[in-house]
């Protein structure tokens, strides 16, 4: 990432040692709005007697913003690339107070509130987000937010990140938050696009990092001259499929279960040919039995894959679970869980076999043989995909040792 940064001093400025705050604003075309930002955060920060710096992080806007910006006496940090997350990165990264409050320049948010978010990091929180909605307390100004982000998209979401990471927080996409620069280098945030945001609160939960909230308002975007930049089904689409990406238990391993909980199912069913409410179920019902098993055994090995992965790379923290059931079962283990699986198997498909044989290899009671035949085909798979997938499982971890 390309950054030029451009700055006048500013009262507590000249002093590095004593800048505590950096107030970080990412802009694109925010000539309608930065300047009003820019003076309530400079309000904020003098009449509380905080030292601080102002950071207008541009993503290459063609108005006045980085004219106003410097006018402001804020630092000017060019980002060359596009993208919400590139900006606040590179405004970040520029930053050199020991906490960091991030606010888009749409005026939408009071920097004012500042001192609030302060208050909460001076006390010990890593991350403090600003809570627009009410069931955190929070206030939605008349015309400030579409309705169907206010009553549906912003809580579902906020929903799913709490049941699915257990986060405390109420508002997700809320874009007024602070933390400390020691957190944020932490997490090794990814993603450059407006995922960012929720990228942070979805690490923090998984970190377990200390967390506060402060209700705030959310007030009507006061641009003028272009619409909002965020996009409702373009945006809301990538956040669900950030969310499954980061949680390999919700997008393979409980579907990975459901489905083989099925299958298993339909085996204890069918494997007898038992009538329930006068439906008889026989080989068609095993067939799809041991197709709901294949499924489900590959989606749980995908959740476990995805999971050695992911924190290989430090996209997730340790799990002490899988490190438990990796010290319990090795390479070896997995190899004679699959040759027994694919013995099996074969031993079925052999006795399936010896049943053509006795027919003088004619025709078959299908009903009876496809009884031996598809249990032995999927144990055989299932054996198979054993084998492979412990090769590479022990792959995956070889260079995390």
């Amino acid at each position: 990432m390309e950054c030029i940064d451009t700055f006048q001093t500013a009262h507590a400025e000249d002093d590095l040692s004593i800048i505590e705050v950096s107030v970080v604003m990412p802009c694109l075309n925010e000539a309608d709005t930065l300047r009003v930002c820019i003076e309530k955060a400079q309000r904020a920060l003098r009449d509380n007697d905080i030292a601080g710096e102002i950071i207008i992080a541009d993503n290459g806007s063609s108005d006045d913003s980085a004219f106003i910006a410097l006018s402001m006496g804020a630092r000017l940090v060019s980002v060359t690339e596009k993208g919400y997350g590139h900006a606040l990165m590179g405004g970040i990264a520029a930053a050199r107070g020991k906490f960091i409050i991030m606010g888009d320049a749409d005026d939408s948010y009071d920097f004012l509130e500042i001192p609030r978010f302060v208050d909460e990091l001076r006390s010990g929180a890593e991350l403090v987000q600003g809570c627009r909605l009410p069931s955190g307390g929070g206030r939605v100004m008349p015309g400030a937010m579409p309705l169907s982000h206010r009553w549906l998209g912003n809580p579902l979401f906020s929903f799913l990140v709490r049941r699915m990471f257990s986060s405390r927080m109420n508002d997700v996409y809320c874009g007024l938050r602070g933390f400390t620069k020691e957190f944020y280098d932490r997490l090794d945030q990814r993603c450059t696009g407006m995922e960012f945001a929720t990228e942070m609160i979805i690490k923090a939960a998984l970190h377990r990092a200390r967390t506060a909230e402060v209700p705030i308002t959310l007030w009507p975007d006061g641009r003028k001259t272009h619409p909002p930049h965020l996009r409702t089904l373009r945006d809301g689409w990538r956040t669900l499929r950030f969310y499954l990406t980061y949680s390999p238990r919700w997008l393979f391993l409980y579907p990975g279960l459901i489905s083989a909980a099925l299958g298993l199912i339909g085996y204890g069913i069918a494997m007898p040919g038992l009538t329930i409410g006068g439906v008889a179920f026989d080989a068609h019902t095993l067939l799809f039995a041991s197709l709901a098993i294949l499924l489900g055994y590959q989606s749980i090995l995908f959740g476990v894959l995805t999971k050695l992965f992911a924190v290989g790379e430090g996209l997730l923290p340790e799990d002490p679970r899988l490190k438990r059931f990796f010290k319990s079962v090795d390479l070896e283990q997995g190899l004679l869980v699959g040759a027994a699986g694919l013995g099996f198997g074969a031993l079925l498909l052999l006795g399936a076999l010896n049943q053509w044989r006795f027919t003088g290899f004619g025709h078959l009671d299908y009903a009876h043989t496809m009884r031996w035949v598809i249990p032995g085909v999927t144990l055989t798979v299932l054996g198979f995909q054993t084998v492979l997938n412990s090769f590479f499982a022990s792959i995956l971890r070889m260079r995390r040792r």
